[in-house]
């Protein structure tokens, strides 16, 4: 299998820590450790979340990846001897007032048989009444095919107002198709966006390699690219070549795009970036020290960074990872909280952070609001 693939699913699933997330969690380990700073759990019982937005009113929104379902059902890209089933278990969770309500379900998911790896609902954005989200992959449109039309949704960002049946506003994995941006294997995993206006975003796509802007009357364009890296693996030796895998994209307050980044096979801890991207010219480098980042968000001018493993997600241990306080050009950044069970999105509002953990957790989610200092 090539190391595209395996980082395409890796990057939403962390298949090889899930296993043993999920028996820990069933055993009655604790699942959650934090730093003694003011949080509360304000979200429980998700199934696989990702990432967090913040509507109007403070409202908080939560992508859920779903369980996956009964089928039609795909060999699984990391165990050839099992496979991934697709349901419509995905969904989109509303936190307002104290309650949690899923405002959105029926979602596509694809799934291990006990809910685990899960690619589903990605990302959310909620503007007013009007709602997007998108739906992460990971292959390319034949792949798509191969599960019918209740997989057709896969890989694209889905529109339309709460309450309301969702449509597809933009083919992510179609264009991934056309342009292929990084000229390599065929494979889309969109896994974060940017709002650009209600009708077109700039999109994370994992598998794709590339940030684009897709979606209303104009044509989808490829932004950037994040060029190749390389790195140690975790038995040593010298490094090898690994991909640069793009997860979330968000606008600063200088007018950029900023792209977290978590590295390809073999995971090497501290070898990934921030990247700052403008229109038409080559992204540069704003931070390094960091590992497998899956999401972003400013307050004013400081960013934060959710790692969802400290460690590397090659090792047997469940991902244990931490949201982090962003030192521009640097590549040491301070720990805001630390020991979270598979933590994936953030998103900020006014002082507090909201942070989905337990990604890799059917029915184990959850989001925790953090007072930041």
């Amino acid at each position: 299998m090539s190391q595209r693939r395996i980082r395409s699913r890796a990057v939403l699933a962390v298949v090889t820590a899930a296993a043993a997330v999920i028996a820990i969690v069933s055993a009655g380990a604790p699942a959650i450790a934090a730093d003694p700073v003011a949080t509360r759990i304000i979200a429980t019982g998700l199934d696989n979340p990702r990432q967090v937005s913040v509507g109007a009113g403070g409202t908080v929104y939560v992508a859920e990846a779903g369980t996956g379902g009964a089928g039609p059902c795909l060999p699984n890209p990391e165990d050839p001897t099992a496979s991934v089933c697709l349901g419509d278990t995905g969904a989109v969770t509303e936190i307002r007032h104290g309650t949690q309500t899923r405002v959105v379900t029926g979602l596509p998911s694809l799934a291990g048989a006990d809910g685990s790896g899960a690619t589903g609902p990605s990302a959310v954005s909620v503007r007013g009444n009007n709602i997007a989200v998108l739906v992460g992959l990971g292959g390319n449109s034949e792949t798509r095919a191969l599960l019918g039309a209740g997989g057709a949704r896969l890989g694209t960002i889905l529109t339309g107002r709460l309450g309301q049946p969702l449509t597809v506003a933009a083919d992510v994995t179609g264009y991934e198709d056309a342009a292929n941006p990084d000229g390599a294997q065929l494979d889309s995993n969109p896994s974060g966006f940017a709002d650009v206006n209600s009708k077109r975003w700039t999109v994370a796509d994992a598998g794709a390699n590339a940030i684009v802007t897709i979606g209303g009357n104009l044509a989808p364009a490829t932004v950037a690219v994040l060029p190749p890296t390389s790195g140690v693996p975790p038995w040593g030796g010298d490094p090898i070549p690994a991909e640069a895998v793009p997860t979330q994209v968000v606008l600063g307050p200088d007018g950029a795009y900023y792209v977290s980044q978590l590295v390809g096979f073999p995971f090497p801890p501290g070898a990934s970036s921030i990247w700052r991207v403008v229109p038409g010219q080559q992204p540069t480098v704003y931070a390094t020290g960091l590992s497998n980042v899956t999401s972003l968000a400013w307050q004013h001018q400081t960013l934060y960074a959710v790692q969802i493993s400290d460690g590397s997600l090659l090792s047997e241990e469940p991902p244990i990872g931490s949201l982090r306080r962003i030192v521009p050009g640097g590549d040491e950044h301070p720990a805001v909280l630390s020991g979270l069970f598979a933590p994936y999105g953030v998103a900020i509002s006014g002082t507090t952070a909201y942070v989905s953990v337990g990604a890799v957790l059917p029915g184990g989610g959850e989001v925790h609001a953090v007072e930041l200092r």
